[in-house]
């Protein structure tokens, strides 16, 4: 580990110690803690778990356990921009399995997650509230309608600075 590994460690630290003691809730919980962290960092860093540890009062297996069991939660940074594809029943039926067929190869990736280059994180929706537009994407929550495989990959590839 560098000196530079060590500096940017202490600066998450201290940051997760932040998020952690300004919650204003009446009854702070393991959960509220481990919400808190996601909702500043977008994510729950391995220093999170053993901070929510010793912030709580519990183990790091207690902690582990409740991060583990909700599906929200991310262990891994996301991207600078979330592309999420609808595969509701509605954009299914409009070709969502085309678009998201169109999104993958423009990301580079065969599933959820990071493109490479950490510029996008793409996540499948199953609706995004706008089933008369389907097919639906939406970046960073905007949705996008009536997309097409075309236009949607356009849309991942403009997002990683892709020119086309």
């Amino acid at each position: 580990m560098t000196t530079a590994d060590t500096k940017q460690g202490s600066k998450v630290r201290e940051q997760i110690r932040q998020v952690l003691s300004s919650q204003r809730q009446p009854t702070i919980t393991v959960l509220s803690s481990l919400l808190a962290v996601q909702d500043s960092l977008h994510y729950i860093p391995d220093e999170a778990i053993r901070e929510t540890a010793t912030f709580s009062g519990s183990t790091i297996n207690e902690v582990w356990s409740v991060a583990s069991f909700y599906t929200n939660f991310r262990f891994t940074p996301p991207g600078e921009k979330t592309l999420d594809v609808c595969w509701g029943p509605s954009c299914h039926l409009l070709g969502a399995q085309e678009v998201l067929n169109a999104v993958h190869l423009a990301l580079e990736i065969e599933e959820e997650g990071e493109s490479a280059d950490g510029k996008v994180t793409l996540k499948y929706n199953t609706c995004l509230g706008a089933c008369a537009q389907g097919p639906v994407i939406a970046i960073d929550h905007h949705p996008i309608g009536k997309q097409t495989p075309e236009s949607a990959a356009q849309v991942a590839r403009e997002l990683r600075g892709l020119d086309g």
